[in-house]
């Protein structure tokens, strides 16, 4: 049995007094997390293309207009009151804002007793401060350093660390990270991927990383997904798609990435970018339609499926009909 199932998910929101229009922020959206070994599956793309609507969906905050996600082969949407309590347990969350996640007037303490409270994850307040800081110390930091401490006193990566802490601290199957480095300094965006790492393989906790920023997934991710306006450009392994894009979305979101190097200009790069373009949506084609340089009279007709172009990469583009039904991806 999969440890996570996500299957033909889709959230509309509607907008307008008058006009009544409706926006899909998630499109047909389908992922599947294996339960054997752990895995760091990422979910990158755009402002605007979906990625928090995922993960705001998966965590159960938000409930789909159809689809259905599956934690152990269970809905959900459709848990007992039990199953539900375990749900919340075995799927922790770690958003992107360490600033706001903390009330100003409680010491950072409270996080942890708040949560060891609720899951009756001790039975004496001496075994609540050991579990607390073996959590602090998993992250690399000092209790005594930590503990007591008002949020203000705290770096933005001493808070975002905590946060990790804490959601470590129940041991789960699943963390969902949304944008966890994006508010942290470039020098400590390192660390807390490494600790990632290490969470996933010394404790086999799976993660789901939500990012804009295509250097971070490359470093910690196994497979991943390229949105765009709610739908799936291209997915597999992330060595192949880094490498080797095969949507012309996926080489764009690539090749704007500034390179270190200065007797590379970056203007230069920009220029083959279509952003420039105007950005019309078509109701049945391709939504990367109106900024692709390869678009065909049929792109916006209908909507591309999925192509395997590689072991384990699919896209979902009509440039790769031509390798024959046989390479069409399963759905």
């Amino acid at each position: 049995m999969s440890l996570f199932e996500v299957k033909n998910l889709t959230k509309i929101y509607g907008s307008g007094f008058i006009t009544k229009t409706h926006a899909a922020a998630l499109d047909n959206f389908s992922m599947l997390i294996e339960g054997q070994t752990p895995q760091i599956t990422t979910i990158a793309g755009e402002s605007g293309s979906g990625k928090t609507t995922l993960a705001n969906l998966v965590l159960g905050f938000l409930s789909p207009t159809t689809g259905e996600i599956l934690y152990r082969g269970k809905n959900i949407w459709k848990m007992s009151r039990s199953e539900r309590f375990t749900f919340r347990r075995e799927v922790q969350a770690i958003f992107q804002d360490p600033y706001g996640t903390y009330n100003p007037f409680y010491r950072v303490d409270t996080v942890f007793n708040t949560v060891i409270g609720k899951f009756k994850l001790a039975h004496s307040r001496a075994e609540a401060r050991k579990i607390t800081e073996n959590a602090l110390e998993v992250v690399g930091l000092r209790p005594n350093e930590i503990l007591g401490k008002f949020p203000h006193q705290l770096s933005g990566g001493q808070r975002q660390r905590i946060m990790i802490a804490r959601a470590f601290l129940l041991k789960p199957r699943l963390i969902v990270a949304d944008e966890p480095v994006s508010m942290i300094d470039a020098s400590l965006q390192g660390r807390i991927l490494d600790i990632f790492q290490q969470i996933k393989a010394d404790f086999n906790i799976s993660f789901l990383y939500i990012t804009h920023d295509l250097s971070t997934a490359y470093q910690i991710s196994d497979d991943i997904f390229v949105l765009y306006r709610g739908s799936v450009m291209e997915r597999g392994d992330i060595d192949g798609i880094i490498q080797n894009p095969q949507h012309p979305y996926t080489q764009l979101l690539i090749n704007s990435i500034p390179v270190p190097d200065p007797d590379i200009r970056w203007e230069g790069r920009l220029k083959s970018s279509t952003a420039g373009k105007p950005q019309t949506i078509s109701d049945t084609g391709c939504k990367f339609a109106s900024r692709c340089p390869h678009v065909m009279p049929r792109c916006v007709e209908k909507l591309p499926p999925e192509y395997q172009v590689a072991q384990n990469q699919f896209a979902a583009c009509y440039l790769y009909d031509s390798v024959g039904d046989g390479m069409k991806a399963k759905t």
